[in-house]
């Protein structure tokens, strides 16, 4: 099959980070690409970004997922990045096209060394120790959520503070960090949005948004290397003290390995799980029906948890590089090209889900792929799926109904979406 390339309107609105904010026009798009071109050649018309080959299907994201021998992450940049960020990237980090070396920008066998140091620690049979501190957060929450009422905003008010808390504690950072710690993820995260990124400015150039991301890692990284040496003179239970005492072939971890664990825990171990809970209450403040239905039956309660994080899909794509010539979906891709794995394109895939865009939490076997897949697995799904849990079982004890008092508004995002605004009107019980 001939390579097929997007139109330059097409590779614009795959590229540009206000089209994941409309979401229902970019989900449109997506559909069509699925059903003519599954695997779709993205050039810049502004060539501000290297060519990419994007992957819509289910079946073909859940392949690429689970093939870290042919599909690598780190030779290239594991999220959507401009020629300009990755220039900048190799040149502050010695020859890395990521600022932060994270778990998902190595491969083997680096990446199962280090995965192993904390993976048991988020398992559920681990999380259950700290399941009744959870408990009493989400209660005091929903105590904030009801004392402001009866309108508010649930994304400040809850979605965003509270898997942070639960993060900051299993980390071992003290509850006044806190807010340092989401302005940084919000400017990490949200580089590209005016209102995340705190500048207060649209349209920020790829070199702003760039520095604006740099000062974010240096400063998450100043303050863990502080956190790790105090976790060496006072050790304690929590993932700051396994990171900080740990060792990968009888030897510490180094610097850049020991920022890069600790800013993926305490970034994308809370900003997801914002998003998802903050579009599970999205979903149910439109559907009172459903809010009913879950309010009646709380075995439907982890429906809610899954069908949200699908139907929301946070972590909205990774990209990954071939590591020989392979066939995709008939597409020949060369070793060496770029793929984006479009995970929003994936859990809206009709050949996997029924109705996709509707919002079920009766959806039986909901194989969606907001977590990922294979080695690369979110090692925090476990405990996301926890915290959901818990909160929403006490936002159904507390509230009887729930709507929408306004326009949600959703992140200007390529990579962590969701929304930063969700405006509802409740009764208490």
């Amino acid at each position: 099959m001939n390579a097929p390339v997007a139109t330059p309107e097409t590779a614009i609105a795959v590229i540009d980070p206000k089209s994941y904010a409309a979401w229902d026009p970019l989900l449109d798009l997506f559909d069509k690409i699925r059903a003519e071109t599954p695997v779709l050649r993205i050039e810049s018309p502004t060539d501000d970004h290297a060519p990419f080959w994007l992957i819509t299907r289910h079946e073909d994201v859940m392949r690429i997922s689970k093939d870290n021998a042919t599909f690598l992450n780190s030779p290239r940049p594991t999220v959507l990045t401009n020629r300009a960020g990755e220039a900048l990237a190799r040149e502050i980090t010695g020859g890395s096209p990521n600022l932060v070396q994270s778990l998902v920008a190595l491969d083997a066998p680096k990446h199962p060394k280090l995965r192993r140091l904390t993976q048991e620690w988020f398992m559920p049979k681990n999380l259950k120790l700290i399941e009744a501190d959870i408990r009493d957060l989400a209660k005091r929450t929903v105590d904030r959520l009801i004392a402001a009422g009866p309108e508010a905003d649930f994304v400040p008010l809850v979605s965003a503070p509270y898997p942070l808390h639960v993060v900051m504690q299993i980390l071992g950072v003290p509850e006044e960090d806190e807010p340092r710690m989401l302005f940084l993820t919000q400017q990490m995260f949200g580089g590209q949005d005016e209102d995340l990124n705190k500048t207060g400015m649209a349209n920020l150039s790829p070199e702003q948004i760039s520095q604006i991301v740099l000062g974010a890692v240096k400063d998450f990284t100043e303050y863990f290397e502080k956190l790790a040496e105090d976790r060496r003179q006072n050790p304690g239970k929590d993932v700051a003290t396994i990171l900080a005492t740990g060792t990968i072939d009888g030897q510490p971890l180094d610097p850049l390995d020991l920022a890069g664990y600790y800013i993926i825990v305490a970034a994308a171990g809370h900003d997801t799980t914002s998003a998802s809970t903050a579009g599970a209450m999205l979903a149910l403040a439109k559907d009172p029906e459903q809010f009913a239905k879950v309010k009646a039956d709380r075995s439907l309660v982890p429906g809610i948890v899954e069908e949200a994080i699908r139907w929301t899909t946070p972590v909205q794509h990774f990209m990954r590089m071939a590591n020989e010539d392979v066939e995709i979906a008939g597409v020949k891709i060369a070793k060496g090209d770029w793929l984006m794995i479009n995970y929003v394109a994936a859990n809206h895939d009709p050949a996997q889900f029924d109705q996709p865009r509707k919002f079920d939490a009766t959806r039986d076997q909901n194989r969606h792929i907001a977590f990922g897949a294979g080695a690369h697995q979110c090692l925090g799904l476990h405990l996301a799926r926890l915290e959901m849990r818990i909160l929403f079982e006490e936002i159904l004890d507390r509230l009887d109904s729930i709507e929408l008092a306004g326009e949600p508004k959703r992140a200007n995002s390529t990579f962590v979406g969701g929304l930063k605004t969700l405006p509802v009107r409740f009764r208490a019980s």
